[in-house]
């Protein structure tokens, strides 16, 4: 039988973490990993996970914990949701595996169908992606395509992926510098939520721009929504200068913000949409939704020109398919929005209560606590760590706590969790 029967438990700490199991197996790990592949330091000792459902996670020595992160937002629907894993199972006993952008099975078909008709974008037709970054690099790729124009404004700050393509539209210099030889200078940085004249400034340039890329809140740089209104400004600015404007929406899509999109808060519906994470309830799945008129770009040409061997995973799809119908039948973007009203009635008061708070924002259940500095942030999450809340702290400075729950999180966990915060930061 499982440890983790149920996923609205509080926290239980058993031995301080990370624990000697857990200490043991990061040791093996650093013998056996490339060091960059890890955010710690090779061979720091951390947590590891042994199981996980609903809001709760196993570590694997015994500690159970309240995940504050939804293992980077992709849990939007909860860890192990029993839906999601029997649509995984029935799918895995029938197709585990099909021949990626050759031949394609059915649920691909009805997912492909299902995104188009959910995704606030225009006569949609979608392009399959394995993760976040793929699909920015699909949407870079296309803007080039569609509009014959190299140039891109992005903003700063902004994260939409490190790989190679999907890093020249990120801001950080810390992911950008060991690279930058190989990052083209096509593209043009503004300050998120700058001036609109700006962003028109550079349309008019100069710079060739083909695409305006941005997260309608930027999500993993610090929790920042943007100036009322400057969405809708920016979308307008896109389609007088015939630039795409391309929305990453791969944290904040599904519900997160408590709207299915971002986007949909602001009535705008860009060219092209990036979404990932929440889409596959733990499955790795991402994908672009695009209008049919742009992605007429990728001619047929006897070759996919870009493409991966897990395109469209058949039990993937399954649990995209079964999140989508979970979000609607559930009702969780509703959900999140009711929670986000009433984190944000309570939150609000934290920069006047407690000295290391200097700002708080954000929407839905997606928030962010900045404070006063990176050491303060980095001792609240360790002593949050040791009282069971899995919290990261994040930000370009890295000083902006963010809490971006399971959407299914019950109401005692969060009351719960931002109890122990306020007692946390009391201590400052």
């Amino acid at each position: 039988m499982t440890r983790l029967a149920r996923g609205d438990l509080l926290p239980k700490i058993l031995t301080p973490p990370p624990g000697p199991r857990a200490r043991q197996l990061s040791r093996s790990l650093a013998r056996s990993e490339a060091p960059g592949v890890n955010t710690l330091l090779a061979g720091a000792p951390n947590v590891l996970w042994q199981e996980a459902k609903g809001a709760n996670v196993l570590d694997v020595d015994g500690n159970r914990f309240l995940d504050l992160t939804s293992g980077f937002g992709v849990a939007a629907v909860g860890h192990r949701h029993p839906r999601v894993v029997a649509a995984v199972r029935r799918q895995s006993g029938r197709l585990l595996h099909g021949l990626g952008d050759v031949q394609a099975h059915p649920l691909r078909v009805r997912l492909a169908d299902r995104l188009r008709r959910r995704a606030p974008v225009d006569d949609a037709q979608v392009y399959f992606a394995i993760s976040g970054a793929d699909a920015v690099e699909v949407a870079i790729k296309t803007a080039l395509l569609a509009t014959g124009r190299p140039g891109i404004i992005a903003f700063d700050p902004a994260y939409h992926g490190v790989t190679l393509g999907a890093l020249h539209v990120t801001s950080r210099q810390e992911f950008r510098r060991p690279f930058a030889q190989h990052l083209h200078s096509h593209v043009h940085r503004l300050p998120y939520g700058c001036r609109l004249a700006a962003v028109e400034e550079a349309l008019r340039g100069g710079h060739d721009i083909g695409a305006v890329i941005l997260e309608p809140i930027v999500g993993r740089e610090g929790v920042i929504p943007p100036p009322e209104g400057w969405l809708a400004g920016v979308a307008d600015l896109c389609l007088a200068h015939g630039s795409l404007l391309v929305a990453d929406e791969v944290l904040t899509g599904f519900g997160r913000t408590g709207h299915w999109f971002a986007v949909d808060a602001n009535r705008v519906r860009p060219d092209l949409l990036c979404c990932g994470k929440a889409l596959g309830g733990g499955m790795p799945i991402a994908a672009v939704v695009g209008r049919r008129k742009v992605l007429a770009a990728w001619e047929p040409s006897g070759e996919a020109l870009h493409t991966a061997t897990f395109l469209a995973h058949p039990p993937a799809c399954a649990a995209a398919l079964e999140v989508l119908q979970v979000l609607a039948d559930e009702k969780l973007p509703r959900r999140a929005a009711r929670l986000g009203s009433e984190i944000e009635h309570r939150l609000l008061a934290w920069p006047d209560e407690f000295s290391a708070v200097t700002e708080v924002r954000g929407r839905g259940l997606l928030w962010g606590i900045e404070l006063a500095s990176r050491d303060t942030a980095s001792v609240v999450s360790r002593a949050a760590l040791g009282q069971g809340l899995l919290l990261l702290a994040g930000g370009a400075r890295g000083r902006v706590l963010q809490l971006l729950p399971p959407l299914t999180i019950s109401e005692r966990q969060l009351d719960f969790a931002l109890e122990l915060l306020e007692e946390l930061l009391a201590e400052f």
